[in-house]
């Protein structure tokens, strides 16, 4: 990836907040656990988005800086630790021979990372669902692991990894400083297109509520 971090954290930022206008509440399901992506995010402190602000809103721009994270410590893996990106080309080849299909894949990053199969209704017609075709196939041929591993060699690798979490620290940490710089935008943008649909939200469930079969006391 080109560019510095601060710059590609302000282009990430600019994303973000041309895509929230199009943002709109979902209303076909309620989360049945926390987001680990989202739920302590040094990321989201650092954007002044951890409070009153939708969960989709959030992971929106959590992924896209995760996934500018990732790029980074990529980079670093491919020129400094030849052993550790051995081993991720590795598992890469086995994932790809077990898989024949991905669905979580290739989407835009406001979806990454989410559910990809609502709660089935309890009257539709059962097809099929994307975890299931995720699955791999049984006679599928995965290819050959090599050989053991030597003590020395897997004290090498946990030595890289070490190198690749500590430069992933460093990088996050460069990351969250430079997304401060953008919060009061980013708080705005919030308080302007994310905040009249919650508030939507609530006045409709409120009506729903408020029933006029309800009776009333005295």
């Amino acid at each position: 990836m080109g560019g510095s971090i601060e710059l590609r954290v302000s282009q990430q930022v600019d994303d973000w907040l041309n895509w929230l206008p199009r943002w709109r509440p979902g209303t076909h399901r309620g989360r049945s656990r926390l987001c680990r992506t989202c739920f302590g995010s040094p990321v989201i402190a650092a954007a002044g988005l951890a409070t009153d602000v939708p969960h989709a809103v959030q992971h929106a721009l959590a992924m896209r800086l995760k996934h500018l994270i990732d790029a980074e410590v990529d980079e670093f893996t491919e020129t400094h630790l030849p052993l550790l990106l051995r081993e991720i080309r590795l598992n890469e080849e086995r994932k790809q021979a077990a898989l024949t299909y991905r669905p979580a894949e290739g989407l835009d990053p406001a979806y990454t990372g989410l559910d990809l199969d609502p709660p089935a209704m309890p009257d539709a017609p059962y097809l099929f669902t994307f975890a299931e075709l995720a699955r791999p196939e049984a006679s599928v041929a995965l290819p050959v692991d090599p050989l053991p591993l030597t003590v020395e060699e897997k004290a090498a690798i946990r030595a890289e990894v070490t190198r690749a979490d500590e430069h992933a620290a460093l990088v996050g940490g460069r990351v969250c400083a430079e997304l401060s710089r953008h919060r009061e935008r980013m708080r705005s943008a919030v308080t302007e297109f994310a905040e009249p649909w919650v508030l939507a939200l609530l006045a409709d469930l409120d009506t729903a509520l408020d029933s006029p079969l309800w009776p009333r006391g005295p």
